[in-house]
Parts: structure tokens; C-alpha cells; sequence
């Protein structure tokens, strides 16, 4: 079947077709660089990398941005907190974040561009908006949107501009000539940073960083815009009204957004101080768990984050594991009707659990037929939502654990098992196994030897 893809926008599936034949754009609003990723953000990332392989292993050349925000009220006051410069705090948390990426198997983006790369086009942007008369510079220094001056305001989110306004007048801000209207420009207070421009010292509002910077990598119409949940109002909202009437062009086709990570019923973040950090959880879980506790449900259905999903999780991924173990995988078969179904249900709006329960029903069949083709065929689709990257022993000896023995002590507790077994003192061969089991290391004994794995 042909991608269907379900547009935020329009609320229902429609088949996708490039503005470009052959080529996407797609354009991911990224991380604010000021903490440690959390595991919300880590569904955004596994997300939409699914998405990115996916659209690859259709033939799709794939431009694939995603911004970081690297200017911002929280940099700001963290990396005061911190008594470090905002460029040593942004430095240092955007290495933090490749790493944890990188450990979940996400790949980078083509281009990452950061806000403070991009002040030309910002200002640019917003200059236009004022001389096309959709923005203004009040007394303050600030620069604002008109928002009753784009007509279509609210399509993506399907708000309706009259509550909107009852909404805004809660808190009513003299500056601006209309309550609703919102800040593309702030102007600088002291000790902050500021840039140069028409209108005083300043630093841009989010909302036109990702317009600016999306036009300029993708062009002023591309083709899909994606994020979590939370930011179709009012961020992606508002990048729609500040891009198209500065463009005068429709500004995406497709809208993609994901559900959140849950805790008790609550969304996952730092304002609610319920978070984990991507780096705690991998302390207690191998990053193909986390990545497949994340896809385990539908990308736009919310992920209820708990130790007992990520134990049925690391369980899944373990059964995998074990196929390809079992029987080492060789060249794939191809035309195979598990790889059209995996491809059929990719198809369908990337539906993640349906393409794994195919990967599972695949790999009952390589338990069954003993078949090399059939286990590289498993390999080759898992590795296409970003599974099964490791050869299986590698896998299983990686698993975080709390044992205190390393590869190197394992292996000579096991030698010195071996020996007790060939003496005959099988009361030391059993003693060392309860050794390794006390420690979470699991002993398979076989015709070919020992191997081990951690629980």
C-alpha cells in the first residue's frame, strides 16, 4: 500500500506525496539545551528517526532537520545558576544529548541548526512581517505578531479564535495592541544577552526561530513538520501565521505530532519535576529496551512510562535476541509475505506494534524452520525501526547490570568451572554457577562450550 500519514492539520490519514518527487523535507522542533535529555525527549527522537528510516527504505532522499534552542529563559537563569557562560552550558548539554541519541540508535540529522546561528534570517523574517504590516515594535523594544491579522489562525490546533481571546484577557499586557498577540522579539534586559537590530538589543521569541530556521534549510513550503503533542498550540500555531504571511506561501503539507510519555496519568517534564533522564534509565536498561518500550505503542497514543512496561519490554526484545541466536542469521530471503506485511503496516501511519508483532510472528517461524534467510530477513526489518543492531551475544552480555564482575572475571569463573567439571567436582562447578547467578550472570551450557549473558 501506498504511506498514508495522519496530518495533525486535517485530522485523517491521506496518502503522501512530496512536494519534490523523490525527496522529502522534514522538520523536527529539538531539544532546549539547558538540562540532560529526560525520556519524553526521547520519544520525539526515536519517533521520528523511525519515521526518517522508514521513508529511506522507500527510496525517499531524505532532508532531515531538527533544530536545537540554543537562547532561551531558562538557558539563561541555568547557566547563572550554574556560574558558567550560556555557550560552555549549551556546549556541553548538546554533547550530552548526541551521546544519549546516539546509544539509542537514533541518527542525526542532516542539518541541526542552532537559534544563534540563524539571527540574520530571524531578524530578516521579522522586518518582513512588520513592513507587510502582520507585526509591530511597541514602546518596550519588543516586536509582536498580530494574530487577528492572519485570518486562518487556529486550523491547526482547531481552537477558535473567539475563546482564544476570552483566554488572553486573563492576563492583559498593555504593550501589546491585542492581548492574544505574541513576542517574535524580546527586548534585551540587563545582564542578558542581546543582538543588535532594527529595533533595539534583543533576542528572538521561540516561536520565529523555528520559522526562520525551517525556511531556510527546507525552503519556504516543504513537506513534514513534526513535534511532540504539546507544542501544536500555541508554537506550531504561531510558526504557521508568522511563516505564511511572511512568505505569502503555504507553509507545510504534512503536521506530525506524538504522544506523550506518562507518568500517573501526568505528562512526563521538567516543570512537574516527574522526569527521568534518559541517562538514569539506561543505567537499569539496555537502550534497545528503552527504544522498544518507546515504539511499543502507536506514535501518536501516549507511552505510560513504568518499570513493569519495561520489563515486558526488555522480555520482547530478549525473544528477538534469542531467534537470531539460536540460528545465525545469513543472506535475507526477499519476497517473503512478512516482509510485504511489515511494509504494508509501516505504511499505514508507521504503525510501530502491529510491524513488531510481525517481527515476533517471524521470529516463532525461524525458531521453527531453522532457517538462516529468514533470520537475517528479522534482522534486516528490526534494524529498519532501529532493533536488533548487535549480534546477540553482544547483546545479552551488555545488559546494565549491578553485578560487580567484569567481562574478564566472568570468563575465568567459568574456565575454572570447566576444570571442576572435567575433575569431577561438580560440587564446585554447581557453586560457581550460583556464584553468577547471585550476580545476574546466566551460564548456557552447549555442545560448543559455555556462554553467558546478564539477566
Amino acid at each position: 500500500m501506498a504511506l498514508q500519514i495522519y496530518n495533525t492539520e486535517t485530522r485523517q490519514k491521506e496518502t503522501f506525496t512530496p512536494i519534490h518527487p523523490g525527496k522529502v523535507g522534514m522538520y523536527v522542533c529539538g531539544v532546549t539545551v539547558y538540562d540532560l535529555c529526560h525520556i519524553g525527549h526521547a520519544r520525539v527522537m526515536v519517533v521520528f528517526d523511525t519515521v526518517v528510516r522508514h521513508l529511506r527504505s522507500l527510496g525517499y532522499d531524505v532532508n532531515y532537520v531538527r533544530n536545537i534552542t540554543d537562547i532561551d529563559d531558562k538557558i539563561i537563569k541555568r547557566a547563572l545558576e550554574n556560574g558558567e557562560s550560556i555557550q560552555e552550558l549549551t556546549k556541553r548539554m548538546i554533547a550530552e544529548m548526541h551521546a544519549d541519541e546516539a546509544s539509542m540508535n537514533v541518527l542525526r540529522p542532516d542539518m541541526e541548526p542552532k537559534a544563534t546561528e540563524y539571527m540574520d534570517e530571524i531578524k530578516h523574517m521579522i522586518q518582513t512581517l512588520i513592513d507587510k504590516g502582520f507585526a509591530y515594535p511597541a514602546e518596550n523594544g519588543d516586536v509582536y505578531f498580530k494574530v487577528k491579522s492572519f485570518k486562518e489562525y487556529g486550523r491547526l490546533s482547531g481552537k477558535n479564535l473567539d475563546e482564544l481571546e476570552a483566554g488572553s484577557r486573563v492576563e492583559v499586557n498593555e504593550i501589546k495592541q491585542d492581548p492574544m498577540d505574541f513576542v517574535l522579539w524580546k527586548a534585551s534586559k540587563e545582564n542578558e544577552p542581546a543582538w543588535d537590530s532594527n529595533w533595539g538589543g534583543g533576542r528572538p521569541g521561540w516561536h520565529i526561530e523555528c520559522s526562520a530556521m525551517s525556511t531556510k534549510c527546507l525552503g519556504n513550503h516543504f513537506d513534514i513538520h513534526g513535534g511532540g503533542m504539546d507544542l501544536s498550540f500555541p508554537h506550531h500555531e504561531n510558526e504557521i501565521a508568522q511563516s505564511e504571511c511572511a512568505t505569502g506561501e503555504h507553509y507545510v503539507n504534512t503536521w506530525m505530532h506524538c504522544g506523550f510519555v506518562r507518568i500517573d496519568d501526568e505528562k512526563m517534564s521538567k516543570s512537574l519535576n516527574n522526569f527521568f533522564t534518559i541517562r538514569e534509565v539506561l543505567k537499569m536498561y539496555h537502550p534497545e529496551v528503552i527504544r522498544y518500550f518507546l515504539l511499543a505503542s502507536h506514535y501518536r497514543s501516549p507511552v505510560n512510562y513504568s518499570q513493569e512496561n519495561l520489563e515486558a519490554a526488555k522480555a520482547s526484545v530478549g525473544r528477538l535476541y534469542s531467534a537470531i541466536e539460536a540460528v545465525a542469521p545469513g543472506e535475507p530471503v526477499s519476497g517473503s509475505k512478512f516482509e510485504t506485511d511489515f511494509m504494508d503496516v509501516m505504511n499505514d501511519d508507521f504503525n510501530t506494534p502491529k510491524a513488531m508483532a510481525i517481527l515476533f510472528d517471524l521470529a516463532k517461524e525461524v525458531n521453527k524452520q531453522k532457517d538462516a534467510g529468514l533470520s537475517g530477513l528479522l534482522v534486516k526489518l528490526a534494524n529498519q525501526i532501529g532493533l536488533l543492531m548487535e549480534d546477540a551475544e553482544s547483546y545479552f552480555k551488555s545488559q546494565p547490570s549491578d553485578s560487580e564482575l567484569g567481562d574478564e572475571e566472568i570468563e575465568a569463573l567459568i574456565e575454572e568451572r570447566k576444570q571442576a567439571r572435567a575433575e569431577k567436582n561438580f560440587a564446585r562447578s554447581d557453586e560457581i554457577r550460583d556464584q553468577l547467578l547471585e550476580q545476574g550472570i546466566e551460564l548456557l551450557d552447549s555442545a560448543e562450550g559455555t556462554t553467558w549473558r546478564r539477566g
